[in-house]
């Protein structure tokens, strides 16, 4: 129980630090500006598209315009938030380090878990409260939608896209707690989204069987099975993987600083 209530206290301040700070505000608004932006340009090109195979005089045939519309907008907001991510991650200890206040936490009785757990479940709400507006202006694009989308649908390519912003955002924290500067944090997280975004191109160019490892335990090939509706219990295990491995390469990151000052 005390371990939960310092989970919670952490994740309390972790959050009011976002919804209290105005870079965050202004993350959300270049996100939600692009968000939208794509939302148009994708609905009106699949509207586009459906008009021009209904009058290309082909017998007709079912085109589920909003499946493909959902498909193809969730791909692009994915590589959106890759960008987006770096930004969001790159306080969570760097800010810590550079107000000396993460001599404090690593002296404190909560163990390093308990802190990067608390920090991460934070920063990960935050990103769900940017990513719920996007599910409900998608709803209402479904409601007049024939053949009707089922809602499981959206909502698993919802989630994976939360999944695998939690995975990059626990790697983004062990990132952060490497140094005092957030630029630099951000900086390499952004490498780090860069080489990911890479592997998953080189795995469907290379031969067995570096192109099945790479495509293994690439996190777009994964996300992209959730967005096409596919429940991927192994995506799940790799999201969790990648989540796990974040939160102990921060801990241990921690506990090496907790050694310095003993």
């Amino acid at each position: 129980m005390i371990t939960l209530a310092n989970i919670i206290a952490i994740f309390r301040k972790e959050l009011h630090f976002y919804f209290a700070s105005p870079l965050a505000y202004l993350i959300a608004g270049v996100f939600w500006l692009l968000s939208g932006f794509f939302f148009v340009i994708v609905l009106n090109s699949n509207i586009d598209q459906a008009f021009q195979f209904d009058n290309s005089g082909l017998p007709p045939q079912p085109l589920d315009v909003a499946y493909l519309f959902l498909l193809e907008f969730l791909s692009v907001m994915g590589l959106v938030s890759l960008f987006v991510l770096p930004v969001l991650s790159m306080g969570l200890y760097a800010e810590e380090r550079k107000h000396r206040t993460l001599e404090l936490l690593a002296t404190s009785p909560m163990t390093n878990w308990v802190v990067a757990l608390g920090k991460l479940l934070g920063v990960v709400t935050f990103f769900t409260t940017m990513v719920l507006p996007l599910l409900v202006c998608e709803l209402i694009a479904f409601g007049a939608a024939n053949p009707p989308v089922p809602l499981a649908v959206p909502i698993l390519g919802h989630l994976g896209l939360i999944l695998m912003a939690a995975a990059i955002l626990s790697l983004g924290m062990f990132i952060s707690s490497l140094t005092d500067s957030s630029l630099l944090a951000a900086l390499m997280t952004f490498v780090l989204v860069v080489m990911i975004w890479v592997s998953d191109l080189l795995a469907g160019r290379l031969g067995q069987p570096f192109g099945d490892i790479l495509a293994h335990i690439s996190l777009i090939r994964h996300y992209n099975n959730f967005v096409q509706g596919i429940f991927d219990t192994s995506g799940l295990i790799l999201f969790a993987s990648y989540i796990i491995l974040g939160l102990f390469l921060t801990a241990q990151s921690i506990e090496a600083l907790r050694f310095q000052r003993s």
